[in-house]
């Protein structure tokens, strides 16, 4: 099983917490002393898992360039879901699915926050296409503040070909398109969801597009013509999230 560092406070500190079996060793700047250190030291003393203390010197050698906060994690590095997982992942939901697909987007840290925001809107699951999209790199899941850790990521073959799939399972798949017919203020997202995005720039490629139930723009008030994609992610999240609270 591949191995892998992660840096910063929330990453490891949710690793500890929600997968400990996979954390190998940390390593920790020497002289650090604070209240969050503790409890991550705690977790890991609790856990079994063996302490090294290094000089911040040592420790930035051994993480390159990372602001690492002064801890990190050598970890076991776990698979994504592929779309078997996905279907067994949807057999087990009791609520009514909140998933996230994103299509070609590239930079670590976008990926990050898009797993933020799905963690904190109560999302079940976050999906990638395997060709042309970033990876759960160590700098997108301390981008996710500790999301990576908890929210199911699946990566699939053929993402308009899946988004077909959970439409065939009831659920709903809206696109968000600067170009949208009709705004996402607009849209019922009450039900069975699946919120598409794209790249910035190129957004959604045209299968991906054709693939989705109804495509949304955002009301777009200024010179900007759109949001990057982690943004507008967190838009749509919550103005699901709204209106599932409203509707009880």
């Amino acid at each position: 099983m591949r191995r892998e560092w992660v840096h910063g406070l929330h990453p490891v500190e949710a690793l500890l917490r929600h997968h400990p079996e996979r954390v190998i060793r940390l390593a920790v700047a020497a002289g650090r002393r604070d209240g969050r250190l503790e409890r991550i030291l705690a977790l890991a003393d609790t856990a079994g898992i063996a302490v090294e203390r290094l000089e911040r010197r040592r420790l930035e050698q051994r993480l390159g360039a990372a602001v690492h906060q002064g801890v990190a994690a050598e970890i076991r590095v776990m698979p994504p879901g592929d779309e078997r997982a996905l279907e067994a992942h949807l057999e087990r939901l009791e609520a009514p699915p909140l998933l996230v697909a994103l299509d070609g987007v590239q930079d670590p840290r976008n990926l990050g926050a898009c797993l933020r925001s799905a963690d904190a809107a109560g999302a079940q699951g976050l999906i990638l296409p395997k060709d042309r999209a970033v990876r759960l790199t160590p700098a997108a899941r301390k981008a996710a503040s500790g999301a990576a850790e908890v929210l199911p990521l699946f990566v699939v073959t053929n993402l308009a070909r899946t988004l077909g799939r959970l439409r065939r399972r009831g659920l709903w798949v809206h696109g968000l398109d600067p170009a949208g017919p009709s705004l996402l203020y607009e849209a019922d997202l009450t039900g069975p969801l699946c919120l598409v995005l794209g790249a910035e720039g190129r957004g959604m490629r045209r299968l991906t597009r054709e693939a989705c139930d109804a495509l949304h723009r955002l009301p777009m008030q200024g010179h900007v013509e759109s949001l990057n994609v982690s943004a507008a992610t967190a838009v749509a999240l919550f103005e699901a999230l709204r209106q599932r609270l409203g509707a009880g």
